[in-house]
């Protein structure tokens, strides 16, 4: 039962990146940040390229889709992200949970348990509370209130159905491949899919600046560590995408007291106790 922790960790990481995300946006622009975010982590990787030599041609065109998912769902959320209070991402976040467990149950086939219904709904309760609560998608800031547009959360939405994809993909590849030909070839495709945006749309990127952005150093560091945890956790034996989902969703507590202390947002109140309704289905499903 490795795994559990391990995509655990990975779920804890995950929140810390989102805090991390909004510091390195304050700085930098969207695609200043994923170009150069990607890019670093890609380095990292690249003394395991022995490792990741030898796949199946077959499975090149796989990771290569599996990037271009990533690559489409990044940059909805850093852009989502920029524009809304970080404990709102963060809850809104939480809704990957129902389109994963939707995949496993229709792709992989996957039963889903008594317990894990009840959690499942839970998980669907809490989602429902945060959208159905008054002036939910609202902030008090310095300059008054400030409202959260539709697009953004379209586009937050966006991102947990595509990284819940992402994940599939993950286990399903996982069966065939190593986790260093995945993590390696993975962030190959990705840097070049963010490289030809930039010199396609002719955006420009200002990589003295960027490179000087602490926390984009940062954010490539903890993206390779977690990453390598959730990659592990799916080549094991008996890890289950079902439930795997569930456990990523730790990170939404951290993302709430972030933007309660570290970011001084309002209101975060209901976020919490949605968040706990949705926590609570997490430890019964998992249970």
């Amino acid at each position: 039962m490795l795994w559990i922790p391990l995509v655990l960790l990975y779920g804890v990481l995950k929140g810390v990146r989102e805090i991390v995300k909004k510091k390195a946006l304050e700085i930098n622009s969207t695609i200043e940040v994923l170009f150069m975010y990607t890019f670093l982590s890609f380095l990292i990787v690249l003394p395991q390229i022995k490792s990741a030599m030898g796949m199946e041609p077959k499975y090149y065109l796989y990771v290569a889709l599996k990037s271009f998912v990533i690559f489409l769902a990044w940059m909805f959320s850093f852009k989502a992200i920029k524009r809304m209070p970080i404990s709102l991402y963060g809850v809104l976040d939480l809704s990957r949970v129902l389109f994963a467990t939707l995949l496993g149950v229709i792709v992989l086939q996957e039963i889903l348990s008594v317990s894990q219904m009840i959690g499942l709904a839970f998980v669907s309760a809490g989602l429902i509370l945060l959208k159905y609560r008054p002036r939910s998608m609202r902030e008090t800031t310095d300059a008054g209130k400030q409202s959260v547009e539709v697009k953004y959360v379209v586009m937050s939405f966006a991102s947990c159905m595509l990284n819940a994809v992402s994940g599939l993909l993950d286990k399903l590849l996982m069966k065939e491949i190593s986790s260093a030909q995945l993590q390696f070839w993975y962030m190959f495709f990705l840097v070049s899919m963010y490289f030809l945006f930039i010199v396609f749309t002719r955006t420009p990127v200002k990589i003295a600046d960027v490179a000087r952005n602490k926390w984009v150093w940062l954010l490539s560091i903890l993206f390779v560590i977690a990453d390598r945890a959730l990659f592990i956790a799916n080549g094991m034996p008996g890890s289950r995408i079902t439930v795997m989902t569930l456990l990523k969703q730790a990170g939404c507590v951290v993302t709430i007291l972030a933007g309660r202390y570290l970011f001084k947002e309002k209101n975060t109140t209901h976020k919490m106790i949605c968040a706990f309704i949705i926590i609570i289905g997490i430890v019964i499903g998992v249970a």
